[in-house]
């Protein structure tokens, strides 16, 4: 396809970047990871006046300096890909904070068109902007918007498009700001000097390398040493030169000073007629102060946010319990069917006990995952999820967690359907290595979207008058047993300070129907495609290996004759006769499914497992869940379709589960803990691994299964106990 233009979108976390990016492309979205990097990559296209423009939606960051991936990957972004235009997002009630990557990305000369988001919410804190003056001040044209809405977005396009044809083709212009008499001569010797060597002149302004080796910039000083040491030394020379004469005369650093006067560059041009505030309204706090208030109260907030989490399951059992039995009913029909028109046979028996009666036992979910989703979605728009993270920090410091372990934690399902991938990815942004790594090694311990079937399935069969409570009984233990971990981790292998906690409160807004449905539409759907990509792939394996090999043929003929027997002697009693060969069909497909290399397995793990209740099917089922978590309900499917031999009840693996005597509340319990503890799937363990080593992976795996099988075992006992009594 041709696009007329290439822009990326730029803008600090909670500025409502996603929101426009959703805003103008809707479906036309492609998301994955930079090269090499687990940092997610949007890309999409969006239409203005029949033209179609590319628009990259860079990583939320607040600087370009390389502090952090997200910074890095936004900068690499800009340098190497070189688009037409920035659109430089900017949340209107925090302008001088926003602003600071906007003179960052004017310092490196790119063409930029800002988009002024979210100026509804101003009138009530009595603050007006002259959006159109604070383009002219900049050199950049500046649009009001309002994301949510569809406000503006149309008009920040054309301004985008225009600044892009402006600048074609000629090189960028980076804006220039005076650092004080400390700093100016020094960054104009530098200068000087990176222009005389054409040094790293091919990516960087020559101004913005002499800024960044004064900031000690870590990615600009490796690349300055591997192109030409001399001048990186020169470099570094002057730097320290000009560090040692401000920790003399100041006591500050260079970095330090560069912040200042951008600080103060923009705060000039803010004072320039831009921003005004009437003093009548100045004294109000704003609606979010007033909430957070209630909200965020140090003991109604907790209750409030238990309350929310509750309902949370409330609604979705409540919602999806109808469409759940509907797709339930529509799939026994369809296995049902299939069989029907191909009657027996190895492709009959794959299509129906394999791929329908496993994926389907997936898919089957799909209404209460997609309630879900909608709802947390709603949290995240709304801007509640934020202060979850803002009153669980009071707790954290106890268990030598930093407060931004709250975000990997609610993303790797802290609250249930998210996802421990980006939830370990997003541990990058702490500092500090070892609560980077109690962080990881715990995040895998919640309830993610891909354990979430499991789970719904032992409560329907179990709980199913209290389905909601368990679930929020389930969230709640897993913070528990995460923090918990975490405490044990960093009193032992991971021992060390806990740092600081500083965090962003945004703005509470009202979630538009559209973001909340195209959030919840991109989360079911990322769960369907895995399960006709990674399910489907496993549960062919699984079926493969539970149906062959077939039966000896000396135990086919023992059957074979116990058959011709029954018919025999019982041939004046017809309901006799069915429900002996009834009895002895299912004998049969036990024994084939034990007989099988799959079930030799799972059969070969009962002599350790029955300790926590679990036999073969089990063990097959949490062996195929080491891949990906729904596996374990699909492998459930597989081997109960497999091993049913009235066709009128196969399909509805719920009931065949309740009339397995092998099962009951207490394996049902044990099950639940297994399967939220034990070894992370297989895409965790690799992000785990890419973020720190392999032995932390090995780690991973192994501690997490032994815990899971240690603390399942005790629950069994105790319980069985009990129910004996």
């Amino acid at each position: 396809m041709e696009y007329s233009l290439h822009a990326a979108l730029a803008g600090n976390p909670n500025s409502g970047k996603s929101t426009v990016f959703n805003a103008l492309t809707g479906s036309r979205q492609h998301v994955g990871n930079y090269p090499g990097i687990t940092v997610e990559k949007k890309d999409g296209v969006a239409k203005l006046a029949g033209k179609s423009i590319f628009i990259t939606d860079l990583p939320g960051t607040y600087s370009l300096t390389a502090y952090s991936q997200e910074e890095l990957v936004a900068r690499r972004t800009l340098v190497e890909e070189r688009p037409d235009v920035v659109i430089n997002i900017i949340d209107s009630g925090a302008l001088s904070r926003n602003l600071y990557l906007t003179v960052q990305l004017l310092e490196m000369g790119a063409p930029l068109a800002l988009g002024l988001n979210m100026l509804d919410e101003l009138p009530a804190k009595g603050i007006s902007i002259d959006v159109k003056r604070l383009g002219r001040l900049l050199g950049c044209p500046a649009t009001g918007t309002v994301a949510r809405n569809n406000k503006g977005l149309n008009e920040l396009l054309m301004n985008a498009q225009d600044i892009a044809e402006q600048r074609r083709g000629k090189p960028w212009e980076p804006l220039k700001i005076s650092y004080g008499s400390d700093l100016d001569p020094v960054i104009e010797q530098m200068t000087a000097l990176i222009e005389q060597n054409c040094f790293l002149t091919g990516k960087y302004p020559a101004r913005w390398t002499a800024i960044k080796y004064l900031e000690a910039d870590e990615e600009i000083l490796a690349l300055g040493s591997d192109e030409n040491s001399e001048v990186a030394a020169c470099l570094q020379e002057m730097y320290e030169r000009v560090s040692r004469h401000l920790k003399t005369t100041l006591d500050t650093y260079p970095e330090a000073v560069i912040a200042d006067y951008r600080y103060g560059f923009i705060s000039s041009v803010l004072r320039n007629g831009v921003v005004t505030q009437r003093d009548e309204l100045a004294w109000r706090a704003s609606l979010s102060d007033k909430i957070d208030t209630v909200l965020t109260n140090t003991f109604l907030g907790p209750l409030i946010m238990g309350g929310i989490i509750y309902l949370i399951y409330k609604l979705t059992f409540l919602l999806g319990e109808a469409p759940l039995g509907y797709l339930e009913s529509f799939f026994g029909w369809l296995g049902e069917t299939v069989g029907g028109i191909l009657g027996e046979g190895a492709l009959s028996s794959l299509l129906v006990d394999g791929v329908i009666g496993g994926v389907g036992a997936v898919l089957g979910f799909a209404p209460l995952i997609m309630v879900i989703f909608m709802l947390i979605a709603i949290l995240e728009d709304s801007g509640y999820m934020a202060r979850m993270a803002y009153m669980l920090d009071r707790i954290f410091r106890y268990f030598g967690l930093h407060g931004n372990t709250v975000m990997p934690f609610i993303i790797s399902g802290g609250i249930a359907g998210g996802c421990a991938v980006p939830g370990v990815m997003a541990t990058r942004t702490l500092r500090s290595p070892k609560e980077k790594l109690a962080s990881m090694l715990t995040a895998p311990l919640f309830a993610c979207g891909a354990k979430l079937p499991v789970f719904l399935l032992i409560c329907a069969v179990f709980f199913p008058q209290n389905a909601d409570l368990v679930m929020f009984l389930i969230t709640v233990g897993a913070w528990a047993l995460a923090l918990l971990v975490a405490r044990l981790l960093r009193s032992t292998v991971l021992r060390g300070d806990a740092t600081p906690f500083v965090m962003e409160l945004p703005p509470y807004r009202m979630p538009t129907l559209k973001g909340v449905l195209l959030h919840m539409w991109e989360r079911t759907w990322a769960y369907v495609r895995k399960a006709g990509t990674i399910i489907l792939a496993v549960t062919i394996v699984i079926w493969a290996g539970l149906s062959y090999p077939k039966l000896p043929a000396e135990m086919s003929a023992s059957y074979a004759e116990q058959r011709t027997r029954i018919e025999a002697e019982l041939a004046a009693d017809k309901s006799a006769m069915e429900e002996a060969l009834a009895e002895l069909d299912n004998q049969e497909a036990q024994d084939t499914l034990r007989h099988s290399y799959a079930g030799r397995m799972g059969v070969g793990l009962e002599p350790v497992s029955q300790y926590a209740g679990f036999d073969w099917r089990a063990n097959l089922a949490l062996i195929g869940g080491f891949a990906a978590k729904e596996v374990v309900v699909s492998t459930l499917g597989t081997a109960y379709s497999l091993g049913e031999v009235d066709p009128e009840d196969a399909g509805n693996l719920q009931a065949e589960i309740k009339a397995d005597p092998s099962w009951n509340i207490a394996v049902g319990i044990s099950f639940i803990i297994f399967v939220l503890i034990y070894a992370p799937c297989f895409p965790t363990l690799a992000v785990i691994k890419q973020e720190a080593s392999w032995g932390w992976m090995i780690f991973a795996t192994v501690f997490n299964t032994g815990l899971a099988f240690a603390l399942s075992v005790i629950a069994y006992q105790l319980l069985h106990r009990i129910l004996i009594l």
